[in-house]
């Protein structure tokens, strides 16, 4: 029997000229997407040899989209973004408004349509986080003043995409493209047109930011409960696409919109790190096919062809971009480094380009020939980039002991950037508060914290976590059960659980947290139910390994036995409580 094996030979080349492309690139020190993207040009249609089917790339491609939009909603931090405000947004935008407007006239230069032009200068105006945050990873400048400027001011280019994605099809027909089929007339007036798809999208975001967090994550905790890996893995694609999907189907906006408010929903939801780490795989692997996909569309003849038009866009991207972003941070009073490290930020384009590049494809706002200038751009940005940061980098270093320009660059704009500093500790902390819900805690840690062992010497700690067991449980999983012997104190080193008393919920218990402690010394039977909420693990002490800690320490024994008996009466009042 013959079978069409067009959809494997796909994946499969696809992936393996991309796992080949990636090391080689990795191994140069280039960031692995320049690997993913020279893959697709391998099994394009304008090289020899195998030739991969570009509709079904393109439907992977947009997989890899929903999947990509979805992972930027989930880590999307809004405390992040306004601890930077005051430099990001009005940089943000006003760079892209520049930026545009550079490579619209550039466009106009080589006589292009003005709607391509716009489209052209937009998709160079925005740079890639997953680049910029590979170039900062390496210089341990992530969590740096000047590094969280610079993520700050992509997330608002992005933001800013993701209306354009929005807005585009609404406004391709005033631009010169194609009117959108979806029930509009080309007679109708382009602002009804508008105004219907402001509505839309508008009833989507509110139903989104509404029902979504009252929803969603119930969803995922009732999922969680059933102790199924495979289905809360599932049930974190189906919200994912399904919402992607259904808001495309019903509201008429992107996919890209629809996975982005997906995952910036989840993102205030407690499983938003499980959720996270659980799409991981699946959004890397779609995501590697969508660079492999672009890589497709793109035709090298354009290096020979129109070497001055290439030249022209790597220019904007490289230097006209970069002494924007310079200028308005300069201008905007901040320090000389924090303006050399956002223009190195910004001088490189990346995955965001290239949506909108294809959107433009699609809504005849774009030809061949931009895409292919926008995709050799994105190639020589990307590669050339270490470069630049290592350039910035050397440039701050040198300013900075000349006593003059440190003073006049950098020391004279100590006032505004002390503040940001400030605004960007106190996001920190809030930060850090919320992460504590998901440490995971050493076994030293929990002894630590544990109220009966806080009148014991560190070193008799150190001798009691030599008793410690590993134990783990699955979302769902009953840890104990009331009436059950006691025979081990449980202490949470990572996840949560839930403590009820017949069948009424008493409490919820995180990582840091301890149950079972009368088993200790009462040995009383269990007073309560224990069922993990999520994927959770434990050290555990048992009574007898207790027993046998205090004959060798017997001078503790009265002080633990006094701390237990407090404890027994708050546990015999639980069942009262409501």
């Amino acid at each position: 029997m013959n079978h069409d094996l067009t959809l494997i030979s796909t994946i499969a080349v696809g992936f393996a000229l991309a796992f080949v492309f990636g090391y080689f690139a990795n191994q140069l020190r280039l960031p692995p997407l320049v690997g993913y993207l020279l893959a697709g040009v391998a099994i394009g249609p304008f090289t020899p040899g195998f030739v991969a089917d570009s509709d079904m790339a393109n439907q992977l491609a947009e997989i890899g989209v929903m999947l990509l939009m979805f992972g930027v909603g989930l880590h999307f931090s809004l405390a992040d973004l306004l601890a930077v405000r005051r430099l990001a947004i009005p940089g943000a935008i006003a760079q892209i408004v520049l930026a545009t407007a550079m490579g619209a006239g550039l466009a106009h230069l080589w006589g292009w349509p003005w709607g391509h032009g716009v489209v052209f200068g937009l998709s160079l105006s925005v740079a890639s986080t997953v680049v910029l945050l590979k170039a900062l990873e390496q210089r341990n400048a992530v969590a740096t003043p000047n590094g969280r400027v610079a993520v700050g001011w992509l997330i608002v280019e992005d933001l800013a995409m993701v209306l354009a994605l929005v807005l585009l099809p609404a406004l391709a027909g005033l631009m010169g493209g194609h009117v959108p089929t979806d029930g509009h007339g080309s007679d109708q007036n382009i602002f009804l047109i508008l105004g219907i798809t402001l509505l839309k999208v508008g009833v989507f975001i509110a139903i989104a930011l509404i029902l979504g967090p009252r929803v969603l994550p119930f969803i995922l905790r009732q999922v969680a409960r059933t102790g199924s890996r495979e289905l809360f893995t599932l049930g974190v694609l189906a919200i994912a696409l399904g919402l992607a999907f259904g808001a495309a189907k019903l509201f008429g906006v992107s996919f890209a919109l629809g996975a982005f408010f997906a995952g910036m929903v989840l993102n205030e939801s407690d499983l938003s790190h499980k959720a996270a780490a659980n799409s991981l795989p699946l959004q890397d692997a779609f995501a590697v096919l969508f660079f492999v996909s672009v890589g497709m569309m793109f035709d090298p003849t354009i290096l020979i062809k129109e070497p001055w038009m290439v030249l022209g866009t790597v220019a904007l991207i490289l230097v006209g971009k970069s002494l924007v972003a310079l200028a308005i941070v300069s201008l905007m009073g901040y320090p000389l480094s924090t303006a050399l490290t956002v223009s190195a930020a910004l001088a490189q384009i990346g995955e965001f380009s290239f949506i909108l590049g294809g959107l433009g494809l699609t809504y005849g706002l774009l030809s061949a020939e931009g895409l292919n200038l926008i995709l050799a751009g994105a190639l020589v940005s990307i590669t050339l980039n270490p470069v630049i940061f290592s350039a910035a980098d050397r440039m701050i270093q040198w300013i900075r002991v000349q006593p003059k320009l440190n003073a006049c660059l950098e020391a004279g704009c100590g006032g505004r950037f002390a503040q940001l500093e400030g605004e960007l500790e106190v996001a920190r902390e809030r930060a850090a508060a919320r992460a504590a819900a998901h440490k995971t805690f050493t076994p030293e840690e929990l002894a630590d914290r544990f109220p009966l062992f806080t009148e014991m010497t560190p070193e008799q700690r150190e001798v009691l976590v030599l008793h410690f067991e590993p134990r783990h449980a699955d979302p769902g999983q009953r840890i104990i059960r009331a009436g059950d012997q006691a025979d081990c104190v449980y202490f949470i080193a990572e996840g949560e659980v839930e403590v009820s008393v017949n069948g009424r919920k008493i409490s919820r218990l995180q990582a840091g947290d301890f149950f079972g402690e009368m088993a200790l010394l009462s040995g009383q039977p269990r007073s309560a139910d224990v069922t993990a909420l999520d994927f959770s693990k434990f050290v555990t002490l048992s009574q007898r390994d207790f027993r046998e800690f205090l004959r060798r320490f017997p001078e503790i024994g009265d002080v633990i036995a006094a701390q237990a008996a407090e404890r027994g009466v708050m546990n015999r009042q639980l069942p009262r409580e409501e």
